[in-house]
């Protein structure tokens, strides 16, 4: 049996950073991962959609250029080869993967490629690959730390297989679909459903709900709406998924008058959520407390066991990657001495749609909800001479800010290449910056960041440009 003081079971993002730290920190460390690291992140879900999207655009504006644009450009026909798009995809996820790998190798971590088994809190059994020639091994452990992530759900009436597929078949196509259903208009279904479109699909979205990404601000979904009727995307809200039809042919949906009907579908993409992954590994046999499906966790990310830990997606919501990151070095930090807690002023978000959406901290809604008497200002993208340049005069930034002190407690942002801001909002709330900081910042001319400058004026009274 090998032992070692950290054993770590998953290694996506939560679980190969919180590797890599804690060899840093010359904490002897085991990973345990079914299949290459990088987790859902680097292997079937941030990189590879976020390069599907990369290829969609490009091949949009080449369709464009074949009618001619108004900057002037003209092309021949457009035409894609999907294999090599999915090759050149495949190329990128084995770049990362291979460096977080050699990284491992270099910080001393033992990667140990099988499927784990937990027989107690301080001991699993981990088995090879299907078709492998190692054989069982036992590992027992000081401090057990469960990164294992999640997986996506399933509804039961539309199982996974043939043509209903989940993100992860949709990211790596063989052939693109005629016709393409979106179940789900969440940021998952929105981010893929916009890029088959514009590979060529004829793309229906599907949501039971009465307005799209429901997570989000209604006011930053109302841009992504209008892209999705540029596009010429059919948007069905209100609407309930009944199954397919006996054909198999087509999917039978329910509308807000209870009318069914069929919609034809050469592929049916369900996207309603991703859910923590529990099972399969033994963890009920731990009998941990539980937040409904997610591992309860105090702010060391500690479980109810002694020196089990639980980060990342498995956690619970907000299920993004870097919260996963963040929550893996505080781990490797407390077991090395360190005195941590997980204490974030805020988990950025973004939504890779066209436009794009990114969030930090609190909507007016939220931080009224909250208590907090609070005042909030907009910048328009088409009052920002870069948005102009880059035919992006649609969306916004928009500063929230308390109305006592000034303290700003969330931002929101919709346009396009508005991701790159998250940064500089994360930032600005973890370091406690008023309106008078980010207005009084002097910041580069002509950028899409001169509206977070201009929001905060705007909030002040002080607006230049609008």
């Amino acid at each position: 049996m090998e032992s070692t003081t950290l054993l770590i079971l998953g290694g996506g993002p939560g679980g190969y950073v919180a590797a890599l730290r804690a060899g840093q920190l010359g904490i002897p460390t085991v990973l345990v991962e079914t299949a290459n690291v990088g987790g859902t992140c680097l292997n079937i879900g941030c990189i590879p959609s976020k390069a599907l999207i990369h290829a969609a655009d490009e091949f949009h504006k080449l369709t464009r250029y074949t009618q001619g644009s108004p900057l002037g450009i003209s092309a021949g026909s457009a035409a894609i080869d999907i294999h090599r798009t999915v090759a050149w995809m495949g190329g990128i996820v084995a770049r990362l993967t291979g460096g977080v790998a050699g990284l491992l190798k270099k910080s001393g971590v033992s990667v140990i490629k099988g499927r784990a088994q937990i027989l107690d809190g301080k001991t699993i059994e981990v088995e090879p690959p299907a078709g492998g020639s190692g054989k069982r091994q036992r590992i027992s452990c000081e401090h057990l730390l469960l990164a294992t992530g999640s997986e996506p759900v399933a509804l039961p009436s539309l199982p996974f297989g043939g043509r209903v597929i989940s993100s992860t078949e949709a990211l790596s196509p063989a052939v693109l679909p005629g016709r393409l259903a979106v179940i789900g208009a969440g940021y998952i279904g929105l981010e893929l459903g916009m890029a088959y479109r514009k590979l060529g699909a004829q793309v229906s979205v599907i949501e039971a709900q009465d307005r799209i990404l429901p997570a989000y601000d209604a006011d930053l979904a109302k841009p992504v709406a209008a892209a999705l009727k540029a596009l010429g995307m059919d948007l069905h809200l209100s609407c309930q998924v009944l199954g397919m039809n006996e054909a198999g042919d087509a999917l039978r949906v329910s509308g807000a008058d209870g009318k069914e009907r069929e919609m034809a579908a050469d592929q049916v993409l369900v996207a309603v959520g991703r859910r923590p992954r529990t099972s399969g590994y033994g963890l009920e046999g731990l009998m941990l407390d539980m937040d409904g499906p997610a591992v309860r966790i105090d702010d060391q990310c500690r479980t109810s066991m002694r020196q089990v830990w639980a980060i990342g997606d498995l956690t619970g919501e907000p299920m993004l990657a870097h919260r996963a990151m963040a929550q893996g070095v505080v781990v490797a930090e407390i077991l090395a001495g360190k005195q941590r807690r997980y204490t974030p002023a805020a988990v950025p978000a973004v939504c890779f749609t066209d436009p794009e959406i990114a969030v930090a901290g609190l909507t007016p809604a939220q931080a009224q909800q909250a208590g907090l008497d609070c005042l909030s200002a907009e910048f328009p993208f088409a009052a920002n001479g870069r948005a102009l340049t880059m035919e992006s005069a649609h969306g916004f930034v928009r500063v929230v800010a308390r109305r006592d002190n000034h303290l700003i407690v969330g931002w929101q942002a919709v346009g396009q290449g508005v991701s790159e801001l998250a940064t500089a909002f994360s930032q600005s709330l973890e370091m406690g910056a008023r309106l008078e900081d980010v207005a009084g910042t002097i910041h580069s001319h002509p950028t899409l960041g001169e509206a977070v400058q201009e929001a905060a004026l705007r909030a002040l009274g002080q607006s230049l440009h609008i």
